[in-house]
Parts: C-alpha cells; structure tokens; sequence
C-alpha cells in the first residue's frame, strides 16, 4: 500500500478543496479504455446468441474448458446450501434481514430505522451540488425544455442550476429561449451545445463550473458524449428519437379518430427519426384513421424501412382483442403511451412499460408536451422498461447514515466476520472483530 502526505500548507498551494479532490482521485488512475472489445463482445452475443455466447464463455471465462450448461439447475442451488457453514448461514440470515427492512424503508420514505441487533440506520436525502440542463437547438427554440428540466431541478433542492444550448450560426442563444431561462430563475446560461459542451460541463474548464448531473434532450453527439463521461457526471438516461404508441378503441366517433391522428402528426413533427404507432381491434377503425391522416396531409404507409433521412415513421396495427393491443403495447416500451375509447381506458392501471400515460379521448401527448404539469424528458427507444421520466429524484441521492453501539457490534460482529472469511477478506473480518477486544483473533 503506497502512502501520500498532504499538509494544510499543502492543500493551500494545491488550491483548495476542489483540486485536492481531484488530486486524490488522480492517485488511482482509470482503467485503460476496452470500449472497443466490449463493442465488439457486445456485437457478438447481438448477432449470434447462444452459441456466441457458450464460444465467449470458453475463450474468456473457462480458459478453455467446455462450459458446463449456461443456467444452474435449481437443484444444484439447493445442493449449494448444504455445502455453506453454519456460521455462515446465520450470518446471511442476518444480512438479508437487514438488508430487506432498510430496503423496505427507502421504498416506504421512512427516515430513520431501528434494527433488532440495536444499531439504526437514517436514510438522507440530499439534493447535489450544482446541475446543468442541456437544451437542443435546432430549427426552434425549446422553451418547454428548460422548464422542464430547471424547475424540477430547483424542486428537488438544487441551488445552482445552469442552462447551456448551442448558438446559432450568428453566435448567440433564440432571445425567446433566454426569456424562459430568466423566468426560470437561471442565472449561468451558457452558448455551447454537442458532446463539448457536455465534457465542459462535465469536467469544468476555466468558465465553465462542473456540475454534479447534466439533464435534457439532445442529437446522437451530445447522448454519447453523456454516456462516455457517465462516470464523471450523472445524467437522465440516453434520450433517443421521440416515439408515441395510440391504442384505439371501437367505439370512437369521428372526431376521436381526428384527434388521434392529430396526436400522431403532433409526435411525428419531431422528425429525425421519430416513431409513431397506433394499435387497434378493428381493420375499419384502422382504415378511418389512415383516412383522417391522409385529409391532414399525411401518407402513413406504406412506410420505407428505414425511413430515408430521418423521416418520422407511422405504424398502423390490428390487434386480436384490446388485451393483445395493451401486450404489443407493453413491448414496445413507448416514450407516449395514449388509451382512446372506454375499452381500453379501462387498461390503464395494466400498463407497465411506457414513459407517460395519457388516458382519454382528451388527453393529448402534446399536453404533457407543454402545460399538464407531468415532465416531457422521458424514456425512448424501449427504455421505459428500466428507467423514469425526469424527476426530482435525478438531482437527489440517497445516503444512508449507520450508528452503530457496541453491543450491536457484538451481535453484527458475530453474523458478519463469518461471511468475510468465506469471501476470503480476512482484514475486514478483523475490523469487525475489533469492535469485541474479547474475541478479536491474534
């Protein structure tokens, strides 16, 4: 273990604590970049499955040897237990029961929890320091976006919040786009946009603070340059391409099918891209609805795969029965997710995959676009399986506080040394066990 000395007089000439953080840091330098291998690993397992898969396994897992078969069998995880000490098996037992209550405490919003061994846990949480808001250009200035993005930022506790969006090619920012900012209560506005502004913002430069996460919509150059930097900065996810999923019901008067089809022009608009998808139980609702877009001036199908240009494409789907619609529906993942017609509306409380739900003949995406109050930064390309539209909770984290008395020492020492020495951390073991003059090993 190497040691490193850093004196007050030290940390004065290195410039204070930002700098001595990243000092500290530096100590440990990043791993080299296997971004390319694991590109290439990733492709494989993608293109061949199985087979690449078991021929990965034996090149870089057995060394060789034939794999034996992928998933365990379930009797062999029964086996396994038996082969685990007692000591071990109490001590499991403890943590998986800790574990679960403050587990269950963090999903319940309890702030501070006792034990049975008699320590507590508090669970805080704390806004980050400083978050930034990235706000695209483009043919617009997208005034919605830093609303979204800054007053949830501010609502969450975050005190220094910045704004940046590329000039245009006369050098400044829409003076509509600075307007919203103003109103917003933004008072660092920065004329950058693309994967630099997200690395200046990330790691700082001499004008630009760093912040703690970078939030907001941008093209395919700013969503890498976020994910290369993920770990330095937090973010909201990869936002992909905009996608609206309509489910249709039969029983829909004219001036419904209008709308929705106003609801899939509305989301088109977004171009580059874009999908647009509508699911319903009847071939002549169907027919009607591609009538209504062709009158608005659109042709639906039949749509090139994939679109030319960065075109938006529109689906039209027929479904068996509205259970099969809201399956395709919960497949597809949607950024949007509308239920049109009493029917389907009736669903609402099924779906489990989409980014935001509009319930009602009513309730157009575009409101949540705008005005509704929900956020409009939300999961695209399928991601709504695993991840939320931006909230609060982006620029919050959790920590949880530990006190424990030393007689809950004792008792965790007891169930925790054990489990230590089987993962082979002998040290970790005896810092426990230190806790118990008495019982500490020599």
């Amino acid at each position: 273990m190497r040691f490193e000395r850093l004196d007050a007089t030290e940390v004065e000439r290195l410039g204070g604590p930002r700098p001595v953080a990243a000092h500290i840091r530096a100590l440990t330098p990043g791993g080299a970049s296997v971004s390319d291998t694991v590109a290439q690993i990733v492709e494989e397992v993608r293109a061949g499955g199985d087979p690449a898969l078991a021929h990965l396994i034996r090149r870089l897992d057995t060394g060789g040897v034939e794999p034996r078969p992928l998933r365990v069998a379930e009797q062999e995880l029964d086996d396994a237990i038996r082969s685990l000490s007692l000591d071990v098996v109490a001590g499991l037992q403890v943590t998986i029961a800790n574990v679960a209550q403050v587990a269950d405490a963090w999903v319940r919003g309890d702030s501070t929890l006792a034990l049975p061994q008699g320590h507590t846990v508090t669970l805080r949480e704390i806004p980050v320091g400083a978050a930034a808001v990235y706000v695209p250009g483009g043919r617009a200035p997208y005034l919605s976006t830093v609303a979204m993005g800054v007053v949830t930022a501010r609502a969450a506790g975050v005190v220094d919040v910045a704004v940046c969006s590329p000039p245009s090619h006369h050098g400044d920012i829409h003076p509509a786009l600075l307007g919203a900012c103003r109103l917003c209560g933004v008072t660092r506005v920065y004329r950058m946009g693309g994967a630099h502004a997200v690395a200046a913002l990330a790691l700082g430069t001499d004008t630009v603070d760093p912040v703690d996460v970078i939030v907001g919509p941008g093209n395919l150059y700013v969503q890498e340059a976020k994910r290369q930097l993920s770990h330095a900065v937090g973010t909201d996810g990869f936002a992909g391409p905009s996608d609206l999923v309509i489910i249709l019901g039969e029983d829909n008067e004219v001036e419904v099918l209008r709308c929705g089809a106003m609801d899939l022009l509305a989301q088109a608009e977004h171009r580059a891209g874009s999908m647009v998808a509508l699911i319903c139980t009847s071939a002549a609702q169907l027919d009607r609805v591609r009538e209504q877009l062709e009158l608005l001036g659109a042709a639906p199908e039949p749509a090139p795969h994939p679109a030319p240009g960065g075109e938006a494409v529109c689906v039209l789907v027929g479904a068996r029965d509205a259970r099969e619609a809201l399956e395709i529906a919960n497949e597809i993942a949607p950024e949007h997710l509308q239920l049109m017609g009493a029917e389907v509306e009736a669903l609402a409380p099924a779906v489990r995959t989409a980014g935001a739900l509009f319930v009602g003949p009513d309730s157009a995406t575009a409101f949540g676009d705008y005005v509704a109050g929900s956020n409009h930064v939300l999961p695209t390309g399928g991601a709504a399986r695993f991840s939320s539209g931006l909230s609060p909770a982006h620029f919050r984290r959790r920590m949880a506080e530990v006190r424990i008395t030393g007689a809950a020492a004792r008792k965790l020492a007891a169930a925790g040394a054990p489990i230590a020495r089987a993962e082979g951390f002998e040290a970790h073991a005896r810092s426990m066990e230190a806790r118990i003059g008495d019982n500490l090993q020599q």
